[in-house]
């Protein structure tokens, strides 16, 4: 009697050891993710631009803590022993089976680890894709890049695929951003006029940014540059070179400018085509023998 409740405290000890262990564990993982929160936090005030790798370290961290924590748990399991024993004769089968089984989970975590050594992106980078996906990469964790788009929904890419996607990135080494405003206006209506609204309603814009070097600017060559670029079916085709220091701001002033433009156009007498077709109409033979016939 006294060997079974010996067995059965020393059993309850071992399973309440194991659950303080985990839960050890997880108190740990919480506090050491709240002290390096406030760290990042911390850094990106500053502008860090280790951020990306500050994040990704994160989660390392956690797996790290989480991986002692549970093999110390099971290290206290005295039957677990001797099966570990056995187990080791068969570690090379073993380490094949979970090769092939952790493939595309260790593929995920490699390209993860290249991507932060190589940062062709980073935490707050604005990047799209060429199928026209498109947000703010938010995190970047072991297994998968979580990016946050414009409708502030998360879209969750494995590691593996986003870095061998082809993407652009605007905030990559340089934030400056040129957008192409391309205007048609009627045959009839005045260029040099238009060419002159175009320019001023850019440079009049409070977002738009001055990227002429000093020379540039010593030589007299505009803030803003206007051409004619096409002659269209319906149209001539002007183009401009409008810059802004970052995408949002391009974004903003892009539609401002187009708004305002219309505006002026409206005003002084510009015309903004839209196509149009002239339909001839021949008349047959047979046509016109019956028309005379009627005639007649």
């Amino acid at each position: 009697m006294s060997d079974r409740l010996e067995t059965y405290f020393g059993d309850f000890a071992l399973f309440i050891e194991l659950i303080i262990v985990l839960l050890i564990t997880y108190a740990v993982v919480r506090i050491v993710n709240k002290i390096y929160r406030r760290f990042v936090e911390r850094s990106a005030k500053k502008g860090d631009e280790h951020l990306t790798t500050y994040k990704f370290l994160e989660h390392s961290i956690s797996a790290i803590i989480y991986l002692i924590g549970i093999s110390f748990a099971i290290s206290m399991i005295p039957f677990l022993r001797p099966v570990a024993q056995s187990i080791l004769g068969a570690a090379g089968i073993m380490a094949i089976a979970v090769g092939f089984a952790a493939q595309q989970a260790l593929g995920n975590i490699i390209s993860g680890i290249f991507i932060v050594i190589s940062k062709p992106f980073q935490i707050n980078d604005r990047i799209s894709f060429n199928d026209g996906l498109r947000g703010v990469v938010e995190d970047i964790s072991l297994r998968h890049t979580i990016i946050r788009n414009f409708e502030n929904q998360r879209i969750i890419i494995p590691n593996s695929i986003i870095s061998n996607q082809i993407l652009i990135n605007s905030n990559y080494a340089d934030t400056k951003i040129c957008r192409l405003i391309d205007i048609g206006i009627s045959y009839g209506s005045d260029i040099d006029l238009a060419k002159l609204i175009i320019r001023e309603e850019i440079e009049n814009h409070p977002l738009n940014f001055d990227n002429r070097s000093p020379e540039d600017v010593e030589n007299g060559v505009p803030k803003v540059m206007v051409r004619l670029i096409e002659f269209a079916d319906s149209s001539v085709n002007l183009r401009a070179w409008a810059w802004a220091e970052d995408a949002p701001n391009a974004f903003v002033m892009t539609c401002d400018v187009l708004e305002s433009i219309k505006k002026r156009f409206d005003k002084e007498g510009i015309v903004i085509p839209f196509p149009q077709r002239t339909i001839s109409y021949i008349e047959s033979n047979e046509d016109k023998s019956n028309s005379g016939m009627e005639t007649q």
